[in-house]
């Protein structure tokens, strides 16, 4: 029987607990620097990369996404039928339907709450977590899975010099509920359709269909994306604190889309971070995993003992689309 609108709004929501799953396989650069003739000088200076996690073949993005989940609904100490509604933000599911979120609602115990996948590639975490933030606050769901997750290694050409030594596989979760005090502030989010392309395949899978293309593979246009990247969603950062009315150094940490180093960096730089603020950089042993890299690195630093629990961290994904969303979170 479907689940009915039967919880009372709330004020406010937060996340309660986080879970990770990294591909299986440790990737150097030296393993992958032959087929686009560079090095993991070159790599590590143009990326800020020393290794990343890819998953084998026999480890599937639903296999990742299952691990982090039940992580995530155990540490949140609550039962997978009280959640009432599944959030999966991913570009690598292998089916355009049905959707990767109702098997993922199915097999963590979740059935029959409402779920569905969030095309938003680097920035669907956080538009996840304004949806289900949405959620909650609203009455419609308790509590909430948003997973974000990938296996972008699917979908590489390694000998593309754009995106491909960039790219790895992992899949983190969160758990959203509610909560008497504010713990996700209101999101600043949006996208810029006049670089669509930016970031995208370098074909359809109907010309792949019809013979007319290979297999298609991600792409991007390095420099377009870096510029937007750093002036623009700095603009979008400055614009989340403010709304949620608190300044940079009030914050914990900075986790930002862990899309290259160099990014990272001058995000930090542009918001004018002091030193006591930590600046997750997952990337340098993870990689590029998109819609999983936001609470991967979240996930990390709490592990790790970086950050504590109770801090507030400013999340900004953007990406593909172009997409992007950032928000201030209490660390769950």
């Amino acid at each position: 029987m479907a689940k009915l609108n039967q919880y009372e709004t709330v004020k406010f929501s937060r996340i309660y607990s986080l879970g990770a799953a990294r591909g299986d396989l440790t990737v150097t650069n030296d393993d992958i620097a032959g087929p686009i003739e560079s090095s993991d000088e070159w790599i590590r200076r143009r990326t800020g990369i020393v290794t990343r996690r890819r998953a084998s073949k026999d480890l599937s993005l639903m296999d990742m996404a299952v691990a982090a989940s039940k992580e995530a609904i155990e540490k949140a100490g609550i039962s997978p039928s009280e959640i009432g509604a599944v959030l999966f933000s991913t570009i690598t599911h292998p089916f355009q339907t049905p959707s990767a979120a109702t098997l993922l609602a199915e097999l963590v115990g979740a059935n029959p709450a409402p779920a569905y996948d969030i095309s938003a590639a680097c920035a669907g975490y956080c538009y996840g977590i304004a949806q289900a933030d949405a959620l909650v606050r609203s009455g419609m769901a308790k509590f909430v899975l948003v997973v974000g997750g990938e296996k972008l290694t699917d979908f590489i050409d390694p000998t593309d010099r754009t995106i491909s030594f960039l790219l790895a596989d992992g899949a983190g979760a969160a758990i959203v509920g509610p909560s008497d005090e504010p713990g996700i502030s209101p999101t600043v989010w949006g996208s810029d359709g006049s670089h669509w392309d930016a970031v995208s395949m370098t074909n359809s899978l109907l010309e792949f269909r019809d013979g007319e293309a290979e297999w298609p593979t991600l792409r991007q246009e390095g420099a377009t994306v870096f510029k937007w990247a750093v002036w623009e969603m700095a603009k979008v950062a400055k614009q989340a604190l403010e709304v949620a009315g608190v300044k940079a150094s009030d914050l914990a940490a900075l986790v930002t889309h862990q899309a290259n180093i160099r990014i990272i960096d001058e995000l930090a730089k542009e918001l004018g971070l002091p030193d006591d603020v930590v600046v997750a950089r997952d990337i340098v042993n993870t990689g590029n995993t998109s819609a999983a890299s936001i609470p991967l690195a979240m996930h990390q630093l709490l592990e790790s003992g970086a950050v504590k629990s109770g801090g507030l961290a400013l999340e900004i994904g953007f990406g593909a689309g172009l997409a992007f969303g950032a928000q201030v979170v209490v660390l769950p």
